[in-house]
């Protein structure tokens, strides 16, 4: 059954204003603590070829430890004995949060998480139950009435073992409403410590979920003596807000997993939810335990360590969470950083905001990198150091540092341009002769021949010969890739025999050739302004 049959008579957007006007009230009291529980090394290690060792697992709890969590999920002890034995080691090692392990509501399941999680500081044991008419029936093959009493008798027994239980009313975001409060009510009475309401599915959403956690916690007579938690999973992209609905709502832990990761399209994110909480204190006056700045090296090892990248583009700790290309975004952070940036990267762990430097970057924001690596150009020099970086940025995405050096280093080395190279089109290939056309200006006139010759290169400099009459021996030429990457620059440097006189000229451009006629040209220029000294 859907949650929009759910709702009472009274219409959605009563529902709402009452919930609005309640959740005010409860705020202006006092922050409100957000507990979190993470998930990663169980509901995010079902990811396909997710799969960690056991010396991997602990590695990442101690990290989740050291992070803040409240509660670290470390595994499901009954799908093998290698995973009993994981979360049993991080319940002997791991201190300063609570460690659960999860359980159907089956003896042996449970016997399996306790024998695993009692040496922790503070066990818990987790156990789950569709409450969903789609889970009763078409799974489990049972009735309702059958699965309040299997909750309630798991429940029982596990609160035999340990103090800490949490159940979970499996698939809640598809259940009939009145019957998942009676299950809840009954589990409560049997002593769990915690009620989780799963959106197993990813079906919810923001405005239903949040009001379905309302609507519990004012129809469950007994809700106040646990801790109402939720579970979100993101198929429909909306793990995040659904999270968040449920907080404005009265949830008072979530479970969450690092970078997002989980079955099918993920869980909700720990760190989307962790800063939004941060950020927006204005609506939700919550807090957490998490130490923000061991976010982002967290996630780092999570994706290291599952072998799952993350998107460059993800919120938070994506490698353009904190990247500005755009040279009007460049410009304003340099500002302020306020005006493109909602959160300091410093907050999360990351050492700085990165401008990626692209054909869109502006004067101010390559001027600024400049300086940042100690290049203090006067103006002339700056606006012909940005001419070529334009040139070179049409032809790569992105503009390394070592291209910006480069550049500068050419460009700072040059001598004044008698000849000023404007284009070049060369043909070449196995069994063609290659022919290269070359376009030089001189005092505004524009020069254009072509010419063939042994290879790409040899043909190019015979053009630039024809070109400016220059007649020279070319002692030494040399082409190196001073960057990474196919589209790496190429610098070329020559070295040349004229009158008697050596002279050298360097070149840099992403093409090789024309980095190579850049080279010869400068040679010749230099010539030119030594005879006229």
């Amino acid at each position: 059954m859907g949650l929009e049959s759910d709702l009472p008579p009274g219409g959605e957007d009563d529902l709402l204003q009452t919930d609005t006007s309640q959740f005010k009230k409860e705020r202006h009291a006092m922050p409100t603590n957000i507990m979190i529980f993470d998930t990663t090394l169980r509901d995010g290690e079902q990811v396909p070829g997710a799969k960690l060792n056991p010396q991997q697992k602990l590695e990442i709890a101690h990290q989740l430890a050291r992070l803040g969590v409240d509660i670290i999920e470390a595994g499901f002890p009954a799908s093998s004995p290698g995973d009993k034995a994981a979360v049993a080691q991080i319940a002997k090692e791991v201190r300063g949060c609570t460690v659960a392990g999860l359980a159907r509501i089956i003896k042996q399941d449970i016997d399996d998480v306790w024998d695993a999680v009692q040496f922790a500081e503070r066990p818990r044991i987790h156990v789950f139950l569709g409450s969903s008419d789609i889970h009763l029936q078409s799974k489990l093959r049972m009735d309702r009435e059958k699965g309040i009493e299997m909750a309630v008798e798991a429940v029982r027994y596990s609160r035999n073992l340990c103090p800490d239980v949490e159940y979970s009313t499996e698939d809640a975001s598809r259940s009939d409403f009145e019957y998942m409060c009676r299950v809840i009510e009954a589990v409560i009475e049997a002593g769990a410590a915690v009620v989780n309401i799963p959106d197993t599915v990813g079906y919810a959403f923001p405005d239903q979920f949040g009001d379905m956690i309302r609507r519990i916690r004012s129809t469950v007579p007994n809700i106040d003596k646990v801790i109402l938690s939720v579970h979100c999973h993101n198929d429909l992209g909306l793990g995040t807000a659904n999270t968040l609905a449920a907080i404005q709502n009265g949830a008072r832990q979530v479970e969450v997993t690092v970078n997002g990761i989980g079955e099918r399209a993920g869980n909700t994110a720990m760190e989307e939810i962790v800063m939004a909480l941060r950020t927006r204190r204005d609506i939700f006056d919550a807090t957490t335990r998490i130490q923000t700045k061991e976010i982002f090296k967290t996630s780092r090892m999570i994706s290291r360590l599952m072998n799952i990248p993350v998107q460059p583009n993800k919120a938070i700790v994506g490698s353009n969470a904190f990247a500005h290309s755009s040279g009007i975004h460049q410009d304003g952070i340099l500002k302020d950083r306020a005006t493109y940036e909602i959160m300091r990267p410093e907050d999360v762990g990351i050492k700085e905001h990165a401008f990626v430097l692209t054909a869109r970057s502006g004067r101010h924001a390559v001027r600024h990198h400049l300086e940042q690596k100690g290049y203090h150009l006067a103006e002339p020099l700056f606006e012909k150091v940005f001419t070529r970086f334009l040139d070179v940025a049409d032809r790569k995405k992105e503009i390394s540092d070592d291209d910006l050096e480069s550049i500068v280093d050419i460009e700072i080395s040059k001598a004044p341009e008698v000849y000023r190279f404007v284009k070049l089109q060369v043909i070449s290939g196995s069994g063609v002769t290659p022919i290269s056309a070359v376009t030089l200006q001189k005092n505004g006139e524009t020069l254009t021949d072509s010419a063939s010759g042994n290879g790409p290169v040899d043909a190019t400099f015979n053009c630039i010969d024809r070109i400016t009459g220059f007649k020279c021996t070319l002692l030494e030429f040399d082409l190196r890739a001073v960057t990474k990457g196919k589209d790496a620059i190429g610098e070329a440097m020559v070295r040349v025999e004229h009158n008697g006189k050596t002279i050298t000229g360097r070149g840099a451009s992403p093409d090789v050739i024309d980095a190579s006629a850049r080279a010869y040209l400068n040679a010749i220029n230099r010539s030119f302004v030594n005879n006229m000294h």
